[in-house]
């Protein structure tokens, strides 16, 4: 997690206008109609593209909780200093989120443009906010589901069982089951005791091979735990033959944050072997799932990169004549820079640094204006037992939270160590992070916080959970949410 580029330091620090944002409440319904623009979209995003004219078609927008409707000439910024001016004013000062659905659907206008051939099934395991997945889903996604209670969620908010994966390679065998029940039929698997699971409570499911690929240059590698080699395809292909089940695709997972594109590269190519060994086996293979792998923010500067290779690779090893359906599980992709974390520092300590190692005295201020002389030490409501477990579960994760208030350019910084509210040690945010001196009652802010955050907290003390407040422009609202909101079946 990182600044994004999203916003100005300008918008960033603005104070003005506290009445910012009406409110709607999209109550749960058993349908609501929206318009969305059929693929292909339009390359670059901004108001005046989004228009209902060109081929419309009637969508399920069904969200379980508020949505904040940001009046015309109203910033994300905005919101966030007129939730702060409430929030003090109550004496909550609980930590919140912000979830950004205009930035939501520019990344998909992007990734259609850029990648079009390649339908993404939202990864619901990376944010499984409400209006995230009902926004995802009005705008056409499928969406990967690893358990239970992930197809029960996706269900509920309108998706249908024919855009769900089940894309989990080893499932207990009732969630099996409640996916045979709500006709959830696409699942995958990696391994021989998978196939008799299928054979005795599903045996007409559309099962997919993962295979394990190259993830060596990814930071988070995944094919340690999920996949089968390549040496072991043939044998799973056959056993799945003799127990009479339908093999119809190859997925792969490149690991988590990829940083080498022509990983994805040699995964296609490798699928394409896999395809024939099973094709040559009696399976009528329809289905490759490329898996995730994609960053989410753009600062990273390589999804262009990353969908030319794709695009070449699916021409050269599954040509659209192939008649084989593309698809892939982005997570990251779609909210990492959609969701900014809001904080609050509940507790400060000054620590004195008198001496230096050789006796001398300490400087007062340096020529860069830090002041090495003490350490500053914050306790806030938000740490890696809730929002940011990625400092612990994602070792390279680097999080850079900034003051909401502004800063004057002759304010000294000071060393500081910023902890989470926890009983335990562990709960350290970062360390050695020079930042001006921070004040009890004073808010932090952190960019790029949509990722694997909210989905992994814990009870830990029980500390109140970040809330999360869905936002959307007047023009996205109007345009995709409210012709239809009166149209309820």
């Amino acid at each position: 997690m990182g600044k994004s580029r999203g916003w100005s330091t300008q918008d960033r620090r603005s104070s003005s206008g506290w009445g910012l944002a009406s409110r709607v409440a999209i109550h749960p319904i058993r349908t609501t109609q929206c318009r969305i623009l059929s693929p292909p979209l339009r390359q670059t995003f901004n108001h005046s593209d989004v228009t209902p004219e060109p081929s419309v078609k009637p969508v399920l927008f069904a969200v379980n909780q508020d949505i904040e409707i940001l009046d015309t000439g109203r910033s994300v910024s905005d919101f966030i200093a007129s939730k702060i001016v409430a929030l003090n004013s109550e004496e909550n000062q609980q930590p919140f989120f912000v979830a950004n659905l205009d930035r939501v659907l520019k990344v998909h206008m992007r990734w259609a443009t850029n990648l079009p051939r390649v339908e993404p099934f939202y990864a619901v395991k990376c944010n499984n906010t409400p209006a995230v997945i009902s926004m995802l889903n009005a705008l056409g996604t499928g969406f990967d589901c690893a358990s239970k209670g992930e197809i029960q969620l996706a269900l509920s908010l309108g998706v249908t069982p024919d855009k769900i994966i089940y894309a989990h390679p080893t499932k207990p065998s009732y969630h099996i089951k409640y996916a045979r029940s709500q006709g959830v039929g696409t699942m995958t698997f990696d391994n021989q005791e998978e196939l008799l699971k299928f054979s005795s409570c599903y045996a007409q499911a559309k099962l997919v091979l993962r295979i394990a690929v190259d993830d060596s240059k990814s930071l988070l590698k995944l094919s340690t735990k999920f996949g089968a080699p390549l040496s072991s395809a043939g044998k799973l292909l056959e056993q799945a033959a003799q127990l009479g089940l339908q093999v119809i695709g190859v997925s792969f997972h490149v690991g988590c944050m990829c940083t080498e594109s022509l990983t994805f590269k040699q995964a296609i190519a490798d699928s394409r072997r896999v395809f024939d060994l099973a094709e040559s086996l009696g399976f009528k293979m329809s289905l490759l799932d490329i898996g995730g792998g994609f960053s989410g923010t753009d600062d990273s500067g390589n999804f262009d990169e990353f969908s030319a290779v794709i695009n070449e690779s699916l021409e050269q090893f599954f040509p659209p004549d192939s008649g084989v359906r593309i698809i892939a599980e982005p997570g990251r992709y779609y909210v990492e820079s959609a969701f900014t974390l809001v904080m609050n520092v509940i507790a400060k300590r000054v620590v004195i640094n008198e001496t230096e190692e050789n006796g001398s005295k300490y400087p007062l201020t340096d020529k860069a204006g830090h002041s090495p002389d003490r350490t500053m030490e914050y306790y806030l409501n938000d740490g890696v037992y809730s929002s940011l477990n990625c400092v612990i579960n994602y070792p390279p994760c680097i999080v850079q939270p900034y003051l909401h208030r502004a800063v004057g350019s002759s304010e000294k910084k000071y060393r500081s160590v910023l902890w989470g509210p926890t009983c335990d040690c562990v709960d350290k945010v970062m360390e050695n992070y020079w930042i001006p001196e921070l004040h009890v009652g004073d808010w932090l802010l952190l960019d790029n916080a949509g990722a694997y955050t909210s989905t992994l907290c814990n009870d830990f003390n029980s500390f109140e959970r970040a809330l999360i407040h869905p936002v959307v422009t007047a023009h996205t609202y109007n345009t995709f949410i409210h012709p239809h909101t009166q149209q309820r079946a």
